[in-house]
């Protein structure tokens, strides 16, 4: 049976003793992730900017994991603002997922008032 392994690439960590992310097989999944810069704790003031930063960080993860963003199965967003976000959302969405015939699932749920991002997800990847 595969063992567990940690899953961190630089420019991202948590402030709590969790990695990026885990994997066990080919199965990765990621822990919450926001629109920080990459390389800082600095969150651009737009969802605009968060948007295209979690991205960023979708893409460095599963490659940390070791596999790419076609592996990913399933992505789940919180936002503040679902219904007037969607547009940003839709955006790097098509970006990073062209082909409308192999895109991950995606649910996006509504993310807590005082939380200090306005966008943060996670995901599921299945690699090889």
């Amino acid at each position: 049976m595969a063992k567990r392994k940690s899953v961190n690439y630089p420019g991202y960590s948590h402030q709590n003793p969790i990695p990026n992310g885990s994997r066990i097989g080919n199965i990765l999944m990621s822990s919450i992730m926001n629109g920080t810069e990459p390389g800082t704790r600095i969150a651009p003031p737009d969802l605009a900017g968060q948007v295209a930063n979690i991205f960023k960080h979708i893409r460095l993860c599963v490659e940390a994991g070791g596999g790419t963003v076609d592996d990913i199965i399933k992505i789940n967003f919180w936002m503040k603002q679902p219904s007037t976000g969607r547009a940003a959302l839709n955006d790097e969405w098509v970006k990073m997922f062209p082909d409308a015939a192999s895109r991950p699932a995606r649910h996006t749920l509504l993310l807590s008032a005082d939380s200090a991002h306005l966008v943060t997800c996670d995901f599921t990847a299945v690699i090889g």
